[in-house]
């Protein structure tokens, strides 16, 4: 599906008509495993062991399985938006591609598949929580939920690169650098969305997380990657205050 709208974009047939209606995906179709399960239920396993090594980086090819759905939902669910946004989405979605199909020939070089391990639902369930409003999806997800890639990427690079794994080092550096540009299409039609309904950003930022996000938003934050990605200095001033 996904190369096939690529295909259609590239050759400018790509079609942008509006469906008669837009469904509620329970399922965006993925594969038989991995098994899906409670966060609470997922084994904690040590970094040092080989099992624990090939589970990290399973969790985070399921991450970025989860993020190709999400992108491409963004463009199945929000119709009337302008032709670059789905430009951007469609771009984002390759991306993902591309950083899972890394990850999952690093999770073979290590002896396992993706599916080898159980991993939890909860990035796709958010869909469920924004699919009435884009404004909402894109404060909750890319800026939030996404952005928290960007805060414990650096970590988990320290941890590969104790246990000299240097590809997974060379992955998630890729990973850090595409997903600010991320965030940073989250970050711009936010802030589109907020001026076509003269919506002041950070107040509506902080409203959604407010209603939306479950559990409290708290660093560490990578200040850093954050204004890249188009945080505001209002926006980082407020997240020291959480830290």
């Amino acid at each position: 599906m996904l190369a096939r709208l690529q295909e259609d974009w590239t050759n400018d047939v790509f079609d942008f008509t509006p469906l008669e209606s837009v469904v509620r995906l329970s399922d965006p179709g993925r594969p038989d495993k991995p098994e899906l399960v409670s966060p609470k239920d997922l084994p904690r396993r040590r970094l040092g062991s080989p099992e624990g090594h090939a589970a990290l980086m399973h969790s985070v090819a399921h991450i970025e399985f989860n993020a190709i759905n999400l992108a491409l939902d963004a463009m199945y669910r929000f119709q009337d938006m302008p032709k670059n946004y789905y430009f951007d989405w469609l771009g984002v979605a390759g991306e993902e591609s591309f950083h899972f199909q890394m990850i999952r020939e690093h999770l073979a070089h290590l002896g396992y598949e993706y599916g080898d391990f159980p991993a939890h639902n909860g990035l796709w369930m958010t869909t469920f929580e924004t699919d009435h409003d884009p404004l909402v999806r894109m404060a909750l997800v890319p800026r939030t939920l996404e952005a928290r890639g960007l805060d414990v990427t650096p970590p988990m690079i320290q941890k590969l690169r104790s246990i000299g794994d240097k590809r997974g080092v060379e992955i998630l550096k890729i990973l850090l650098r595409d997903e600010i540009g991320h965030v940073e299409v989250g970050t711009r039609w936010f802030r589109y969305l907020c001026e076509q309904q003269n919506l002041n950003p950070f107040e509506q930022f902080q409203f959604i997380i407010e209603t939306y996000h479950h559990g409290d938003l708290k660093g560490p934050f990578n200040y850093e990657a954050r204004q890249e990605a188009g945080f505001s200095d209002e926006e980082i001033n407020w997240l020291k205050t959480l830290s």
